[in-house]
């Protein structure tokens, strides 16, 4: 089946495992357990790495480059990223020296940048202390339970297909369904969707939203065991489509959404304050049109 065929895939479905230690096993496996691994040894915060001109780089400071600089990072052995933090700390370091002995840091524009990003800091010093922390585990199941509640109901249905270049040959198809041949046999046959016709023409489940508007319309036409009586068009051919099935679609596990449902609190909990903070302050607007612009969007947050 095309890539493209499909509108949306069924992301986020994760599969649980559960492995078993065959019983011939058992005994070897106790009589001869896993060496436990050294804990890590702790690490002081304000431990000396190196100095530069005199200035000390602490562990804090390796710690907060790695995590600053993680997409820099992310490509190199977790081994090396501690020496690429150095490194980088070492470099920043000496070019910041340099521009303080050219007097970079007293320019006015230098000064703005410094005061916006010390701002932008404390914003979201602000937003992990007194937003993100308060958000407990009791609420976020609570939301989930709320937002599964409020969803409408929305079947899907479990459907094949077979896809053809032209029209006739798919009226020809359906002749050969009309005689009684087996769906699942012409779809191997025939289908040009390699990927569904060596399973028969299986698409699995699909809801509404996931294939091309055709697709969609005809499959959800259909009752369980029917077979489409005429071809149906879409970009990608002509498909004889058959529905094995519909069903009341399932919601997502609470395991699988659960950060989705915690962003939505964070979002919420975060205009809240936005607006509480917004209403206590003294906010004036020049530009008539400006302000105008700024009030609109206040409004859809």
């Amino acid at each position: 089946m095309p890539l493209s065929f499909r509108r949306a895939s069924l992301a986020g479905l994760g599969v649980m495992l559960a492995l078993a230690v065959p019983a011939a096993n058992l005994a070897f496996a106790q009589e001869t357990p896993p060496a436990a691994e050294a804990p890590a040894k702790p690490v002081d915060p304000a431990a000396v790495v190196a100095t530069v001109n005199g200035q000390s780089i602490t562990e804090a400071d390796l710690t907060l480059a790695e995590s600053d600089l993680d997409q820099q990072f992310s490509k190199l052995p977790a081994e090396q990223r501690r020496a690429a933090a150095l490194s980088a700390i070492i470099e920043i370091r000496l070019l910041a020296d340099e521009a303080k002995a050219k007097g970079f840091d007293k320019d006015p524009e230098f000064q703005r940048r410094m005061q916006f990003l010390q701002d932008r800091a404390l914003h979201s010093q602000v937003v992990e202390q007194e937003v993100s922390k308060a958000i407990t585990d009791d609420e976020v199941r609570a939301r989930y339970d709320k937002e599964i509640a409020a969803a409408p109901p929305v079947n899907e249905v479990h459907a094949r297909h077979i896809l053809v270049k032209t029209k006739e040959e798919a009226e020809a198809i359906i002749k050969q369904l009309d005689g009684g041949a087996k769906f699942e046999d012409i779809a191997k046959e025939k289908s040009s969707d390699a990927g569904s016709g060596a399973n028969g023409g299986d698409l699995g489940y699909f809801g509404p939203g996931q294939m091309v508007p055709e697709f969609e319309k005809a499959a959800f036409a259909l009752e369980p065991g029917a077979y489409t009586k005429e071809p149906v068009q879409t970009q990608f051919g002509w498909h004889v489509i058959k529905v094995e099935d519909k069903r009341a679609q399932q919601p997502p596990a609470f395991d699988q959404v659960k950060g989705q449902v915690r962003s939505l609190l964070l979002r919420d909990k975060y205009f809240e304050l936005v607006k509480s903070l917004r209403g206590a302050a003294k906010i004036d607007v020049a530009d008539p049109e400006l302000k105008k612009a700024v009030d609109h969007m206040d409004q859809d947050k």
